[in-house]
């Protein structure tokens, strides 16, 4: 008896997932929107660090005795 119950259970839940595994994914993901925008500002900083380390080696040029 409680063969077939643990029997039926296992069928219930390998139908149960075999359904949720088939679903289409949808079309819209505001997820990949978010991480394209991740991207854009981690390929921005990237692009900008040569640029801020010149400003900071121009800064203590101009400035030497600022740091002391």
């Amino acid at each position: 008896m409680n063969f077939n119950i643990i029997l039926c259970f296992i069928i219930v839940f390998f139908t149960s997932l075999s359904g949720v595994i088939g679903a289409p994914e949808p079309k819209w993901n505001p997820f990949k929107k978010l991480e394209k925008v991740g991207q854009n500002i981690r390929d921005g900083i990237i692009k900008a660090g040569p640029a801020v380390q010149v400003i900071g080696q121009a800064a203590s040029i101009v400035k030497p005795n600022q740091g002391k």
